[in-house]
């Protein structure tokens, strides 16, 4: 039987300036590079695409502009910041045309817990109503999406509620997108069932992918088995170290191992766009791009 084409993922951003000696600890997280020095973030895409990935990620996850505000910056700056994040990654990803691969942008939106910098991202329930929810996500969604990425990844989303509001705000913006849940074990973080989390992409016309990320990497085969017999879509799989998350001292704790030959699991199970999340690095990437022979 033929192997599935596999689209190669990046891994994680943070991690990966981390280890190139970049301060992160502040609440402006990688947004503060946005501004303080983009072509950091840039030779985190090279670094990714050399080591076989063919989507980069954008540096824009925990970005918005209500956020940005917040923490001081000026709302017109707050605004060139979060669309600098798909320039960045287009000016990398053209860099290299011409060599017969395809490479792609994808714009990262995440939850509405990652602007908080307090783990609620790992949690949900936030507490908003579907339509604060929607204040929230849509007009850093217009940003990115008129920066001009090839698809959208709506990931680390915690519960089903938020999912929602996203899913039906694709319809307003020409691009596909995948949409990505962190869960624990058969569970999404804020303890629901993965089939009602995958159900709400089912429907949607913009999705072409359904799965998790930021999970351990252990728990990936039967979520994406699950995602594929919800949606009938490819899978999309991008899991953590298997650490946890502490926010109140902003670091990874606990032991974890990407084993990148659980991804052949993965691929068997129906996902087609694999890759890393947080701890995961560019020789992973590589690693994984050899055990899946892409």
């Amino acid at each position: 039987m033929p192997t599935p084409e596999v689209v190669l993922l990046d891994g994680g951003m943070s991690n990966a300036l981390a280890d190139r000696g970049q301060d992160l600890s502040g609440e402006l997280w990688t947004a503060r590079l946005l501004r303080d020095a983009p072509d950091e973030i840039a030779a985190v895409h090279r670094t990714y695409f050399a080591a076989g990935a063919r989507v980069a990620t954008t540096a824009s996850y925990q970005a918005s502009v209500d956020g940005l505000v917040r923490l001081g910056l000026d709302a017109t700056e707050a605004a060139r910041l979060i669309t600098r994040s798909v320039t960045i990654a287009r000016a990398v990803r053209d860099e290299l045309a011409g060599d017969g691969v395809e490479r792609l942008v994808a714009a990262s939106v995440g939850p509405y817990g990652a602007v908080l910098a307090d783990g609620s991202e790992y949690r949900g329930g936030y507490g908003l109503t579907a339509a604060e929810l929607r204040d929230f996500h849509a007009p850093r969604l217009e940003l990115l999406a008129s920066a001009g990425p090839d698809l959208i990844a709506i990931e680390t989303i915690p519960d089903v509620d938020e999912a929602e509001v996203l899913v039906g705000l694709l319809d307003e913006f020409a691009l596909p997108a995948w949409v990505s849940y962190s869960i624990v074990a058969d569970r999404t973080r804020a303890g629901q069932p993965l089939h009602d989390a995958f159900s709400v992409a089912a429907g949607s016309g913009r999705v072409l992918a359904v799965g998790v990320n930021c999970c351990a990497p252990a728990d990936v085969a039967s979520a994406v088995s699950a995602a594929v017999a919800v949606t009938g879509l490819p899978a999309v799989a991008y899991p953590n170290r298997g650490e946890a998350w502490d926010a109140a001292s902003r670091s990874w704790a606990g032991s974890g191992a990407f084993d990148v030959r659980l991804a052949q699991d993965w691929v068997a199970a129906g996902a087609r766009y694999v890759g890393g999340c947080c701890r995961v690095g560019p020789d992973d990437i590589a690693a994984l791009s050899a055990v899946l022979g892409v």
